[in-house]
């Protein structure tokens, strides 16, 4: 089978789950000049050719900087923000003009034999961004460099209902008529805030967010962005993640960082269930909980293929619809990728764990180790004292994690008298 058709298969749910939703998406200044903006234009046009509703947000500073040292002018920065002066404001209205032009020309494509054909586009823009300056800050005058005010909520919505790709640029407007130097960040923050967003994506150079061991942090939850920030500091890389977490917690479901150097990574981070990126969201990617009876199904996807291989007693659909009470599931964006089963053994302070499973895609990652505390915090629950296990292929596992050597003779007799011999399980016991 061709791998696009495997694809495409895994990726259905995500295509209806994106249906009608609503991203706002940023993309800096230097993506817009990456040799990738191509490639990423042709995705943000997929999304929409998929039913959903975009805002885009473009950020301009490497062309601002291009053209300040054309006229021989220096910038002046305090704590990290352009200090906007008049001779500044000339060059980020020549920057951002140009760049909004040429954003919308770029999905205004319609070429034969091209990701843009019939694409059949329109890209609405305007003075959709009320601005403030910002003002004196520390005996610092910032001129025209200004913070978002408001986004106008109800024209941006009746044209993302018309279909139109809405694009704002880092520029905003006074009641008064003045113009103000916004963050792309910021603006990008504030719409997804204001608008009800589904998700905010935000594009960087790096895949994500990068740990001190240079390993990509996959999910972080709003509350864990502060340690890490502190580590950054000032980086580009800190700015995406501090405009992330403010979106959490402005009510944003989801935000995500991705490259827009690595080609598809937008793509990767929407339609796989691993994504490609850091996604920072209020609600857990990754849930350990008790199982439900709508479940049944994830779970022989997840056992049958260990059942054939002999690793897992057989367990019909009838059996797990009746004993799904006993079963404790890790879930993954709606997949069940590991189980394990606690079964109180009659007549006796005892129970049994049974059925721990990992999908293999998902093993090293620590899930097996969540679900056995789970069970022993049912299990003591219970007010069970003793939690045996039986196993043909992981003895070793289960001795790490305090298990000893048991017998048969060990087992309370009802669980004794259905002890198959022929299977000849390894019995070990752990006090709890």
């Amino acid at each position: 089978m061709p791998e696009y058709v495997n694809w495409l298969r895994h990726a259905s749910p995500y295509i209806n789950a994106h249906r009608d939703c609503t991203f706002v998406v940023m993309l800096p200044g230097d993506g817009v000049e990456h040799p990738n903006f191509g490639n990423i234009v042709h995705d943000l046009v997929l999304l929409h050719s998929l039913g959903v509703r975009l805002v885009l947000v473009h950020g301009s500073r490497p062309q601002i900087e291009t053209r300040l040292a054309t006229r021989g002018l220096t910038p002046h920065y305090h704590h990290g923000m352009r200090i906007t002066d008049a001779a500044t404001l000339e060059c980020v209205i020549d920057a951002v003009g140009q760049l909004r032009i040429a954003i919308e020309a770029r999905l205004s494509m319609d070429m034969a034999s091209s990701p843009m054909q019939g694409s059949r586009l329109r890209v609405a823009s305007g003075n959709l961004v009320t601005a403030r300056p910002i003002g004196v800050l520390e005996g610092v005058d910032y001129h025209h460099t200004g913070e978002v005010r408001r986004v106008d909520r109800k024209g941006i919505n009746r044209l993302l209902d018309e279909r139109s790709i809405v694009l704002l640029s880092p520029l905003g407007y006074s009641p008064t008529g003045e113009i103000f130097n916004l963050a792309c960040e910021d603006v990008a923050t504030r719409a997804a805030i204001d608008l009800g967003a589904d998700k905010l994506l935000l594009f960087g150079a790096d895949l994500g967010l990068i740990d001190e061991n240079g390993r990509l942090v996959r999910e972080l939850r709003p509350q864990q962005v502060p340690a890490h920030l502190q580590r950054l500091g000032s980086n580009y890389q800190g700015e995406l993640l501090d405009a992330a977490a403010e979106a959490c917690r402005g009510g944003v479901a989801r935000s995500h960082i991705v490259s827009y150097v690595e080609d598809g990574a937008l793509l990767t981070e929407l339609f796989t269930r691993d994504g490609g990126g850091t996604l920072v969201a209020q609600e857990q990617f990754e849930v350990v909980r008790e199982a439900a009876i709508e479940d049944v199904g994830g779970l022989l996807d997840l056992i049958s293929p260990l059942e054939e291989q002999g690793i897992l007693v057989r367990r019909s659909r009838e059996v797990l619809e009746r004993e799904i009470e006993q079963f404790s599931v890790v879930e993954r964006e709606g997949m069940i990728i590991a189980c394990a089963a606690l079964y109180q053994i009659a007549d006796s302070d005892a129970g049994e764990l049974a059925c721990l499973a990992v999908n293999p895609e998902y093993r090293h990652g620590g899930r097996g180790d969540e679900l056995l505390e789970r069970i022993e915090t049912r299990a003591r629950a219970q007010g069970l004292k003793t939690l045996f296990v039986l196993t043909t292929r992981t003895a070793h596992w289960f001795r790490e994690r305090g298990f000893v050597p048991s017998s048969v003779e060990r087992l309370p007799s009802a669980r004794a008298s259905l002890y198959n011999y022929q299977r000849n399980s390894k019995i070990f016991e752990k006090t709890i």
